[in-house]
């Protein structure tokens, strides 16, 4: 049987169709982190804790790896080009929905639908974009692709932050508005249809797939987002919970793989048979839970113990962005002189080399101090993520990328949402931790504590009576001890980040080293 894939020439120059593919990207990528430095406004809004907050972006990340898998069925129901049109209006009008949003409720069902719209973006982006280019091509190619899909979350804490100050957080939304429609006119216009992407006839749909896929990420993410609050196993509902989510995930794979055989699945596991694509895509579910779950924890972290502002705590992350950039040039000149295995390594070594210096922070920092970790910390994450991205795909063929895709942007996004999920409960628990440890040092019986004490006592006995100047110099240490024990719940998640990427490390020796696109070719 002759592969139509192979035959099919595009006529479009791919840099010019790579306009609306970029431009959707960024749109939907950076969507992932703009909420973030906005949540404390957004949290006092909806009258929410801002633990409760950063629901609004897992659920973003989690709406949209459910709708990843049904891509390809859309594809072949209405046409890869009319769904990906589709897609961004569902989008854009989400992201209305979003500004306009009053309450927690509201906003979650914005931003769930804003997921589902999103969802069928990055894998269509992939997909074309390894069918436009030639193969000596493709590699500057996922190079660009990369960038955005890195580069855009970084840039979303910025890009919020400053519009947050200047305006209000609804316009973090709003701005999709303008991008959207410039999307839809580019696409409409340089977005060519080969004969395999266009309406099909017979289409079937693997609703019980869906169903249990759907059941497995959604219970699982309200396990871990609740977990915590609930003191984890120790509550029974919890416990139930999570005993759905581990049965909907068992009945998933074990649907997937009967229908598999049958060509009915929502998505074919049998990819997973690729050595290069399992390792990537596995290595990469690592790096987007750190990327994405350091992007959102970092303004955090200053806005709540450094008091700054939304703008400033997002402006930290432009080094970041600087890194990116940097490393997009340099991966690729690595890549040409020394291959990818080689550069993937030295992209993981800087990435967890930033970790470790984020480890470092104290409270004595200033903004200039945050700037050398995020620049290598961006630099790392595109040397590592944009092989990582090269090397998995490589050896499939183009028939097979869009269900490679599917997969692959399912457990990309699986990875980002638990991995922010992970990140928030770390700080709370390993904050709970060091207070516990702290606390036992404030007693009379701790000179270095009585002593400090009775100096602050004296500083407030000038304006109240000395009984309640005492109280207040205990208040403010036990502040500070607060303080630090927070602080410390951030510094050991950053350096479990650079323990997670070293893990990574040993399975790039498992990886085919190749520099050149391998297609293989199926009869």
């Amino acid at each position: 049987m002759e592969n139509t894939a192979e035959k099919w020439e595009f006529k479009i120059n791919p840099w010019i169709t790579m306009k609306p593919v970029m431009l959707s990207i960024f749109m939907f990528a950076l969507d992932g982190t703009i909420s973030s430095v906005a949540l404390p406004y957004m949290a006092g809004s909806f009258s929410i804790s801002r633990n409760e907050s950063t629901w609004i972006i897992t659920s973003y990340l989690v709406a949209s790896g459910i709708i990843i898998p049904t891509v390809d069925f859309f594809s072949k129901l209405i046409g890869r080009k009319q769904y990906f049109m589709s897609s961004i209006v569902i989008f854009v009008l989400a992201s209305i929905l979003c500004g306009l949003s009053n309450s927690m409720p509201m906003m979650l069902f914005s931003r769930i639908l804003q997921g589902i719209g999103g969802g069928g973006i990055m894998p269509i982006s992939q997909a074309v974009i390894f069918e436009i280019f030639p193969k000596e091509k493709l590699p500057a190619a996922m190079a660009v692709f990369g960038l955005g899909v890195v580069f855009a979350p970084i840039l979303g804490p910025s890009v919020g932050g400053w519009i947050t100050e200047n305006w209000s957080w609804p316009f973090i939304y709003f701005i999709n508005i303008p991008f959207g429609i410039l999307t839809l006119y580019l696409t409409q216009k340089y977005f060519e249809e080969p004969p395999y992407s266009r309406k099909q006839k017979n289409v079937k749909m693997d609703f019980s797939g869906f169903f249990f896929l759907a059941l497995w990420l959604l219970t699982l993410q309200v396990v871990l987002d609740k977990g915590n609050d609930a003191d984890w196993f120790s509550s029974a509902w919890i416990c139930k919970l999570f005993a759905v989510s581990c049965c909907s995930f068992f009945i998933f794979v074990y649907i997937q793989r009967k229908k598999g055989k049958r060509g009915e699945s929502l998505i074919n596991l049998s990819i997973l048979k690729n050595k290069n694509f399992l390792i990537g895509t596995a290595a990469q579910i690592v790096l987007m839970g750190v990327l994405m779950s350091s992007a959102a924890i970092l303004p955090s972290m200053l806005q709540s113990l450094f008091g700054y502002t939304a703008f400033l705590s997002g402006l930290s992350m432009l080094p970041r962005g600087l890194g990116c950039m940097i490393a997009s040039v340099l991966s690729g000149i690595l890549v040409a002189k020394v291959g990818i295995k080689p550069t993937a390594i030295c992209g993981l070594a800087t990435l967890s080399i930033g970790g470790l210096l984020f480890g470092q922070i104290n409270t004595n920092i200033s903004l200039v101090n945050i700037a050398l970790p995020n620049l290598i910390f961006g630099i790392g994450m595109v040397m590592s993520m944009v092989p990582m991205s090269n090397i998995s795909c490589a050896t499939l063929s183009n028939e097979e990328q869009t269900n490679a895709s599917g997969v692959q942007n399912l457990f990309k996004n699986v990875g980002a949402a638990i991995g922010t999920s992970i990140a928030t409960t770390m700080i709370t628990r390993l904050s709970q931790e060091h207070q516990m440890m702290m606390v036992k040092s404030l007693t009379e019986t701790n000179q270095v504590f009585s002593e400090r004490v009775n100096a602050i006592s004296s500083a407030f006995m000038n304006s109240v009576d000395p009984m309640t100047a005492y109280h207040m110099a205990q208040t403010q240490i036990y502040g500070l001890l607060r303080q630090q024990a927070t602080l410390w719940g951030y510094v050991e998640t950053f350096r479990y980040y650079a323990v997670a990427v070293i893990l990574i490390l040993p399975f790039i020796y498992f990886l085919n080293d190749t520099t050149r696109i391998k297609v293989k070719d199926k009869q």
